[in-house]
């Protein structure tokens, strides 16, 4: 398992995101060299985990819980297949493009190390947004990635570090639950009856995927009928 490449994105004035300022950082490009993680703080007021790389919409993203996320480059090979297209690393806006591991496959709260030092926490799953299908340019992109529950993976950061591609990844905990990326994924956006299953991932589970989980169960008990469309963490 290893890390093929860091990828960092600029600040960009598109006219496809909901950005008050109008700008992106989704467009993301491999580091050429070594790259510093750390926590970037409180969702709304920190921004990405890597330094250098521009997180615009702290209102959605970014802060201590989705500091990084990672795709695995299988995953992006899959979606080259069936769009047709090439779809260099960095193409989905992921910080990661790993190879060799399993991301949505990947326990909530399992951790990961990346080089000598940083210790990254995964928290959820990735949802899918207008301003991820507008710069994809894909005709029902949201429908169509939600349908294959393959997001990539939210973390945070637990030891900040440096890394660089071609850096070995080690998982080095794996909690005892089955709370998997893909399944809490579900969970938040077809299957919501899979939400209480997701409490089992406990405080490792992203704070607003669990703040939800929870709804869902008091509502569910309280009321003896399906619930309606459950919140989630902000893309």
């Amino acid at each position: 398992m290893k890390l093929l490449t860091v990828n960092l994105g600029r600040a960009q004035a598109v006219d496809y995101t909901d950005a008050p300022s109008g700008r992106t950082g989704i467009h993301k490009q491999p580091a050429d060299g070594p790259v510093r993680v750390v926590a970037p703080g409180p969702k709304g007021v920190g921004a990405s985990g890597l330094v250098g790389d521009a997180v615009c919409d702290t209102r959605h993203h970014g802060g201590n819980d989705q500091a990084v996320y990672a795709f695995a480059r299988e995953d992006l090979d899959g979606w080259e297949r069936e769009l047709g297209r090439t779809l260099v690393n960095g193409s989905f806006g992921e910080n990661l493009t790993t190879l060799g591991l399993d991301v949505n496959g990947a326990l909530i709260g399992e951790r990961w190390r990346i080089g000598g030092d940083l210790v990254l926490e995964v928290t959820c799953g990735r949802i899918p947004c207008r301003t991820f299908a507008t710069s994809l340019g894909e005709k029902g992109w949201v429908r169509r990635f939600t349908r294959q529950a393959a997001p990539g993976a939210y973390l945070r950061v637990i030891a900040p570090g440096e890394i660089r591609a071609g850096d070995a990844i080690e998982v080095v905990h794996r909690p005892a639950h089955d709370v998997t990326v893909s399944v809490q994924f579900r969970a938040g956006t077809t299957e919501r009856e899979l939400l209480p299953r997701t409490l089992a991932a406990g405080d490792s589970l992203h704070p607003e995927a669990l703040e939800a989980a929870r709804k869902y169960v008091t509502r569910q008990s309280s009321a003896g009928k399906p619930e309606g469309q459950a919140g989630y963490p902000g893309h």
